[in-house]
């Protein structure tokens, strides 16, 4: 690997892979949204190329020449006004990239999709790659966009092109600069507006793992395959547990608030959001559903085909709250 292609590059994971790809002397083409915020890359020696994936022409220059693609240019949200864009991108722009890597001869792509386009398990066993998807009825639109462009990726696996497909959990650190929906739980947790336990849990990780993830799914990974990027699981409550102790304060959540009482609540949320606010809710009913699962996962494959090795989840929240609160996030 000499010279990558990152689209998404500014974004909370895909800066984390160019500098861990600029670790490892590889010469780095960052592919932006016009007018993105980029101070997560702005210091860094690379080629940035600032186009929309759903252009074609600007999609075909972007990929020419070099000979890895890691695509992580997707639009990730909870609530949107308008659902439109988030088809248009996680789909249609994946096509376009895909369709460019297979054309020009790219050596190999990285095609990142999430837990989220992998099936639940029951109860609390572990999924892993091979649970088949079981969300359709679930009613998320990014759900629902990441399992089709996982398959369609897949499809052009099968179809000559070296891919491999990896899936992130719930990636924390520092340059969360959105902040993401996952970050946004942290921020919630610590400044007391989220203080409601519900039984469910999750997938953590540090976003530097899930980048060195990346590196090593172009290095070693298998065509066709997926590769889950997650490390800890834990309850909702831990992670409420962790946010707390990471600031030294007492617990600061009402256990177990029954599922109904939860969802009625969004419910107001999304309707303030939708006719007053047009901003983002704190959770939606289709929130609580999902995450009201055991959204458990086994890491052993990326283990033990990519030699991934991750750190503590502790530190990863540490350090995602300190982020915060230099970057004013959060007070105190």
């Amino acid at each position: 690997m000499k010279k990558a292609l990152v689209t998404g590059a500014a974004g909370f994971i895909g800066s984390h892979v160019v500098r861990a790809l600029l670790d490892d002397n590889v010469h780095v083409r960052a592919m932006i949204r016009p007018g993105e915020d980029t101070r997560n890359i702005k210091e860094l020696d690379i080629e940035i190329v600032e186009g929309d994936v759903m252009d074609n022409d600007f999609v075909k220059k972007a990929v020419s020449g070099v000979d890895t693609v890691f695509h992580l240019a997707a639009i990730y949200a909870i609530w949107m006004p308008d659902w439109r864009p988030i088809y248009e991108v996680n789909l249609q722009g994946s096509r376009n990239i895909l369709w460019a890597c297979l054309h020009s001869g790219v050596g190999k792509v990285v095609y990142t999709s999430s837990i989220s386009a992998i099936g639940i398990a029951p109860g609390k066993d572990l999924s892993n790659e091979t649970t088949p998807f079981n969300q359709y009825d679930l009613g998320s639109h990014y759900v629902i966009t990441k399992y089709l462009s996982q398959q369609e990726a897949l499809g052009f696996a099968a179809n000559g092109l070296d891919l491999v497909v990896v899936n992130p959990a719930f990636p924390f650190g520092p340059g969360d600069i959105g902040p993401t929906p996952t970050g946004r739980m942290i921020i919630d947790i610590a400044t007391g507006i989220n203080r409601t336990a519900f039984s469910g849990g999750l997938n953590i990780v540090d976003v530097r793992d899930v980048a060195m993830g990346h590196v090593l799914a172009a290095k070693k990974g298998k065509s066709g395959e997926l590769y889950i990027l997650g490390n800890r699981n834990v309850t909702v409550t831990e992670l409420m547990d962790m946010v707390n102790n990471c600031l030294g304060q007492k617990k600061r959540y009402i256990p177990m608030v029954p599922k109904a009482v939860l969802t009625g609540g969004t419910y107001v949320l999304r309707a303030w959001s939708d006719r007053v606010s047009h901003k983002p809710p704190m959770s939606t009913p289709v929130e609580i559903r999902y995450a009201s699962n055991y959204l458990y996962f086994d890491n052993t494959k990326a283990k033990t085909q990519l030699g991934l090795d991750f750190r503590p989840v502790e530190t990863s929240i540490k350090e995602s709250l300190e982020w915060f609160r230099e970057n004013g996030r959060l007070q105190g």
